[in-house]
This record gives structure tokens, sequence and C-alpha cells, in this order.
């Protein structure tokens, strides 16, 4: 999936060599250690200063940024929601990846998938941060990318969902020969969900790990 050799980016990350190849790896480290920094340049949102990052094999710089992207999905932790109702912002993901519309039964599975008791015709001005983040997750899961990046997904959901959604996602993933690659805090859901956990601190990789 992606190989990283040499990278250094400004005094926040400095990566001799990592190799990422399960289907799910968690990132962990403390605040601040380069973790969403890393995350960012495996679609290009960072460029690093020297070294390369391969995906698949080739050289992200010669990749088209576009098609890289609708193959490298990336979730931030701050749901982003477009004007519209919740069909609208489940499609929009849709238009970007250059696929066709998702049928109304298909939405509603997903929604389902992340708990999210909403009609697709009910607007999104009154969603809670934790439903935002559940329409955020739904979207990308709709947009059956290759790779998902999550910078801790379940950062705006109370605990009594945190579980389900990640258990859910990660089953997904499973399900449908993804590979996820994701942020946590939390060395519990690193060694629950992960088939390998990276450590990072002060910009470089300390351990990694497999199951």
């Amino acid at each position: 999936m992606f190989e990283i050799r040499n990278i250094k980016f400004r005094n926040i990350l400095d990566i001799k060599f990592l190799n990422i190849d399960k289907p799910i790896t968690c990132v962990v480290g403390p605040s601040g250690s380069g973790k969403t920094t890393l995350l960012r340049m495996l679609n290009r949102l960072n460029v690093p200063d020297e070294g390369v990052i391969l995906y698949n094999n080739k050289d992200i710089s010669k990749i088209d940024t576009i098609i890289l992207r609708r193959n490298v999905v990336m979730l931030g932790q701050t749901p982003v929601i477009y004007s519209g109702n919740i069909e609208d912002n489940l499609q929009i993901g849709l238009e970007f990846s250059k696929k066709l519309p998702a049928s109304k039964s298909r939405m509603k599975e997903i929604l389902e998938r992340v708990e999210l008791n909403k009609k697709l015709t009910d607007g999104c001005g009154n969603l809670s941060g934790g439903e935002k983040q559940r329409l955020c997750l739904a979207r990308v899961m709709l947009m059956d990318a290759d790779t998902y990046l999550l910078d801790e997904p379940s950062a705006a959901l109370d605990k009594d969902t945190e579980q389900f959604i990640i258990d859910n996602f990660s089953k997904f993933v499973l399900e449908n020969n993804k590979e996820l690659i994701m942020i946590t805090h939390s060395e519990q859901i690193a060694q629950k969900y992960n088939n390998s956990i990276v450590r990072i601190e002060n910009g470089e990789v300390v351990k990694s790990y497999y199951e």
C-alpha cells in the first residue's frame, strides 16, 4: 500500500522508512507528534520537503492529485457539511469520485451502518457534532475508495457510540477489501481494531508492530 522513504517535513516529521501494508493500521502518539501531518502527506494535502512516498509501488508525486484523492480519501477531525439535505451531502462525495449516484436504498443502508437516524430529506442545519461526523463517515463509505485515512474519526462522538462506529467501519473495510489508516489517541482502540500499530513521537517512528 504505502512505503515511506527518508521523508522530512519542516521540523515536524523525519521518517527514515515506514511500510504500511496491512488492512487496518492505527497511528498512535502524543499530541503534536506529527500524526496528522503524516496522514495528510499520504494524499498530498501536505507535500514533504524531502523523500519519497510510494502508493502501490508508484511515487505519489507522479500521480495526478485528483485521481490520488479519489482512491485515497481522508476524513479529518472536523466534519465538513455542505448545503442541502442528508441525501445531498451523501451524493456530493460520489460526484467528486466520478461515480454514479447511489440508490436511496443504498444511502439508507449506509446511514443505518453509522447509526444516523435521519431521513434522506432531512436538513443538516440542526445536526449535532456527533451526527455531523457520522454523516461524513457515511459519505466516505459511500465513495467506495481503495484506502481511507481517518484522523480520529470518533473524536466528535460520545463514548456510547464510539465503539459502534469503529466496529462497523472496520468491518466495512475488511468485508470490501479496503485499507484503513486511522489516527487515535486511544491505545485501547488501537489494540482492538488494528492489524498493525505505528507509534510516532517527536516526528519520528519509534515503533511499528503487527498482529
